[in-house]
């Protein structure tokens, strides 16, 4: 006796999601915009096409793995698939298996040691670490002839936003990522007409929310979500030349007349980070250059010893042509003067003519120092900016997220090491907020002939 299954119309959105054929697609970037359904209706389209296939669908914990997935795919497929509760997988009569996995930590990945599977589904991708989703995506190989395929559903914020965004929405790729692999589909939850006619009030619920959760659930916005610590930080591609709005900029050679910095936060099995830094004469920050000592998996160091990291820094120093012959001005961690079990990492570094101040470790005023430097005058021009190349400082600042028990400092289980030598460079130089200009003093000046000598006041060190 023939088994049907009963499949949906989808919208618009679902049916691009559907059709689409790269190799990782992301879908989504809002709430409400019908994710979980187009993830299970491709899982099953791909089960009856391929027999045979082997597929793989993740959520972060198992109750929202049963309560989204698998008690609506057992209903939806009675008769047309068998459950295993031992194995939890869907099997269907071709020999298509469907394998269901929740990754709550890390030690739940050990579970995938030698696993291979054609297609992989990754709901709700970001409430997941970068580490957590590269080794399972990793999992997709093998000589068969099915599509091996990652399908990502998101929303902003969660611990894997940056790296989603970095793949999906700017579109940044690193070596040995092809752009032309990578597709994103925006859902929003007007997109998902079935949702809208069955429950319109959810939209009303979703306008309802404080600020930084509407732009991010409702519009769909990846530069804001809650509980992002430097929510200031703007990266506009658009804006990189003119250099307004936005904190990343297109690089130029330093003028000799400005003065460099270099910060610098100690890592072995985390990442130690070394930042060069320019500031021209209004007190502006420009993050020049950076040796961020990371492994190429989030948050793990290189493990270089003292000697290496610093010999690698003054031979940048030397070489490079925008450090070469310049005066250096170097600011640290204070920890860095520990002798307390032999030389101390400021000694080795002296020994290498690479010297440093101990900097202010204050943390609640060191953030507050960053972000006034973030903050946009009336003109949209900033007191700090970040050079395209500085890629290290790109993906980790706009990560962090505050700590849950003190709620002005940042969760230091976040990857902090580039916040932390920035933190240091910016009690260096503080700075006052920059002043709130009134209406008439504006409508006063209508050409902005005060606005150079608004920028030196806002930024200078007087």
């Amino acid at each position: 006796m023939e088994t049907r299954i009963r499949i949906d119309c989808p919208n618009e959105k679902q049916k691009r999601f559907l059709r689409d054929r790269h190799r990782y697609v992301a879908f989504g970037g809002a709430r409400g915009g019908g994710k979980s359904w187009a993830v299970r209706t491709k899982a099953v389209l791909l089960a009856m096409k391929y027999p045979g296939i082997r597929m793989l669908l993740v959520r972060r914990t198992y109750a929202e793995l049963m309560h989204n997935h698998v008690d609506v795919l057992r209903r939806m497929l009675q008769g047309a698939a068998v459950w295993n509760d031992r194995h939890k997988c869907l099997r269907f009569p071709g020999g298509s298996v469907l394998d269901f996995m929740y990754c709550a930590k890390d030690s739940d990945l050990d579970r995938l040691q030698g696993v291979e599977y054609d297609v992989i589904f990754l709901d709700e991708a970001t409430q997941l670490s970068e580490k957590q989703m590269r080794t399972i995506t990793a999992c997709v190989r093998g000589v068969n002839g099915f599509p091996k395929r990652v399908y990502f559903t998101c929303n902003p914020g969660g611990q894997g936003h940056g790296y989603i965004k970095r793949l999906f929405i700017d579109r940044r790729y690193e070596p040995g990522e092809n752009g032309e692999d990578y597709a994103f589909i925006q859902s929003l939850v007007q997109d998902n007409t079935a949702l809208m006619k069955a429950q319109p009030e959810y939209l009303r619920t979703l306008e309802a929310l404080p600020e930084k959760l509407r732009e991010a659930w409702l519009y769909g916005k990846w530069d804001v979500f809650q509980g992002q610590f430097f929510g200031e930080f703007r990266d506009d591609p658009a804006h990189y030349r003119d250099r307004r709005f936005t904190h990343v900029i297109e690089p130029f050679a330093p003028p000799a007349g400005w003065q460099i910095y270099r910060s610098y936060d100690w890592g072995y099995a985390k990442p130690f980070s070394c930042g060069w830094w320019a500031v021209d004469p209004d007190g502006t920050f420009y993050r020049i250059l950076e040796l961020y000592g990371c492994s190429g998996t989030p948050d793990e160091g290189v493990r270089w010893n003292n000697e290496k990291q610093f010999s690698e820094i003054a031979r940048i120093e030397r070489e490079h042509p925008w450090l070469k012959g310049r005066k250096i001005l170097g600011v640290a961690d204070p920890s860095i003067w520990d002798a307390s079990r032999g030389e101390s990492t400021a000694e080795t570094a002296g020994k290498y003519g690479v010297y440093f101040s101990p900097g202010d470790n204050a943390r609640i005023p060191g953030w507050m120092q960053c972000r006034y430097r973030l903050q946009f005058d009336e003109n949209g021009y900033a007191g700090m900016y970040v050079f395209e190349g500085c890629g290290a400082f790109r993906r980790t600042i706009p990560t962090l997220r505050f700590d849950e028990r003190v709620p002005e400092d940042l969760d230091t289980t976040g990857e902090d090491h580039a916040a932390d030598e920035w933190r240091y460079l910016c009690m260096a130089r503080p700075v006052k907020p920059r002043p709130v200009e009134s209406p008439r003093l504006l409508q006063a000046d209508p050409l902005n002939q005060l606005e150079p000598l608004r920028r030196v006041r806002r930024w200078g060190e007087s």
